[in-house]
């Protein structure tokens, strides 16, 4: 006879974990089902270690600049050992405090797969029946895998954090976030980087400032090709050739990371058992209250495909539990105007609407704002490097539709401005706020 729960969570990274803890503090007996590391892709192989890396490849570009301000320092290599072990104790930490918070919620916690029995039941990889009258699917997404020729002798993102030592030379495939993020950082951290684009970076992002990133990484001496097709890796003498059949072979490099994409984990759930409808890439078809098609299954976070982002699926699955378990029955996540930052060097961040998309909606209703400045802090040292700023806004009243940042702290800067936004801001508000001086988010309130 099957175990009974009131809900059964499929997966335990950022969304399961959060539609699993909302429902037992509302009183729901929850099972979790998660045959790997909790916290999923972000935790362990995404959001958490890629930050790290992040923040140290900030330490390798301010170490050149105290030089700059006259600072009596050499700047040095990153003991890459030594960090990658600072960065294993905290992930190993928010796992820990992790395991910790179900077993205070008594959320049952079992380190096994499941797949769909009926649209009610799932079985567990060790054979054992769990019942619930409501099933979450969580199971998030995986680097993308492509069939061509020495794909295996590339890297895939999750195998970044475990390299022991920092390539020399590394090829960078793909033109998403990933992508980027990487490219910047392995080459502030020492590495000579060639990205690879198909055709052009960063597609959901405002394309003018997309550009002026484009031209900040070749700059820093990142090779950047575009209208590339690769048809395979092969390895010589001297190390890892890419196979291009639009530009010839390039190489050789020490690594080849592909950034080509994420897929969904949903084909071992046996889908077809409970009638749970999926698209054509595999994700599984979610309205916005995160219902399926299957009355009392729904699912969160990147196996919907939508917004690919740790803080949408934890938002969620929270949402979802207050609607299922908390007497919220309005309760649901609002997709529009989620903030997004690409941790490049410098960050980019975004909410709202690209320039792109706020034409096609408002036509010439839309105005632009825009600031390109020096920040003090590399003005001090006659560095120009600029940071770009644009609001959007649309209609008689100028309601604020976009907000782009590309500079040192765009990553801090909006988040206020996205909860103003989320409530109506309108330009008008921004210019009757005192500004904070001297900062480069001043200027997000001067523009004129």
């Amino acid at each position: 006879m099957a175990d009974s729960f009131d809900l059964i969570v499929l997966g335990g990274g950022s969304g399961g974990l959060a539609v699993a803890v909302r429902a037992a503090r509302h009183g729901a007996r929850v099972a979790m089902l998660e045959p790997g590391a909790l916290g999923g892709t972000c935790v362990n192989v995404g959001c958490v270690p890629k930050k790290a890396l992040w923040y140290a490849a900030q330490l390798a570009h301010e170490q050149r600049l105290a030089v700059d301000y006259g600072f009596a320092c050499t700047p040095g290599p990153l003991d890459w050992e030594h960090f990658r072990q600072l960065r294993q104790n905290y992930i190993d930490g928010i796992r820990h405090r992790y395991a910790a918070r179900l077993a205070d919620a008594g959320i049952q916690l079992l380190a096994e797969s499941g797949r769909f029995v009926s649209a009610d039941t799932v079985a567990t990889s060790s054979g054992n029946e769990l019942r619930a009258t409501q099933i979450v699917i969580a199971t998030g997404a995986r680097p993308r895998r492509l069939e061509v020729s020495g794909f295996d002798l590339g890297l895939v993102s999750d195998d970044i954090f475990a390299l022991r030592t920092l390539p020399r030379r590394i090829a960078v495939i793909g033109g998403g976030y990933i992508a980027v993020e990487f490219a910047g950082l392995l080459c502030a951290l020492g590495s000579e980087v060639s990205l690879h684009v198909r055709s052009s970076l960063l597609t959901g992002f405002d394309a003018e400032l997309v550009d002026a990133l484009e031209q900040r990484m070749l700059g820093q001496g990142i090779a950047i090709t575009h209208g590339v097709h690769v048809a395979g890796l092969h390895r010589a003498n001297d190390g890892i050739v890419l196979d291009d059949a639009v530009n010839g072979e390039c190489g050789p490099y020490d690594a080849v990371l592909w950034a080509v994409g994420r897929v969904p984990n949903s084909e071992r759930l046996d889908l077809d058992a409970a009638g749970v409808r999926v698209d054509d890439e595999g994700h599984v078809i979610a309205d916005d209250w995160q219902n399926s098609n299957v009355p009392g299954i729904c699912a969160v976070g990147d196996v919907t495909g939508r917004e690919e982002l740790t803080p949408v699926a934890v938002a969620a699955g929270r949402h979802l539990a207050d609607r299922l378990f908390g007497g919220q029955p309005e309760s649901r996540l609002d997709y529009e105007n989620v903030p997004s930052v690409v941790f490049a060097e410098p960050p980019m961040a975004k909410v709202g609407l690209t320039e792109a998309q706020a034409r096609e909606l408002y036509g010439d209703r839309l105005r632009v704002y825009r600031s390109r400045f020096t920040p003090m802090q590399w003005a001090l040292t006659g560095h120009g490097i600029k940071t770009i700023m644009k609001v959007l806004c649309a209609g008689d009243d100028e309601r604020v539709v976009g907000i782009h940042v590309l500079g040192a702290g765009a990553d801090e800067m909006l988040q206020g401005f996205a909860v103003a936004m989320r409530i109506g801001l309108r330009k008008r508000d921004m210019d009757n706020t005192v500004a904070i001086h001297p900062s480069s988010a001043e200027e997000l309130v001067l523009m004129s």
